[in-house]
């Protein structure tokens, strides 16, 4: 979990743009985090089990 103080930092506009860092909505990871889905490959890959995600199924071959 991250420390509110850096959610809420990263939530505010920065001055240029490149210094932009993409956090989990879910928890506030900003690491393995998925463009698509707006969240972190944990909390990702824990709500696809529970199918809370729609459209995504685990994959089996």
């Amino acid at each position: 979990m991250a420390k509110k103080s850096q959610i809420v930092k990263s939530m505010q506009k920065p001055k240029y743009m490149t210094r932009k860092v993409n956090r989990c909505k879910v928890c506030g990871r900003p690491r393995g985090y998925m463009r698509k889905f707006e969240m972190c490959r944990i909390c990702f890959r824990d709500l696809a089990n529970k199918g809370m995600i729609p459209g995504v199924t685990k994959s089996s071959w």
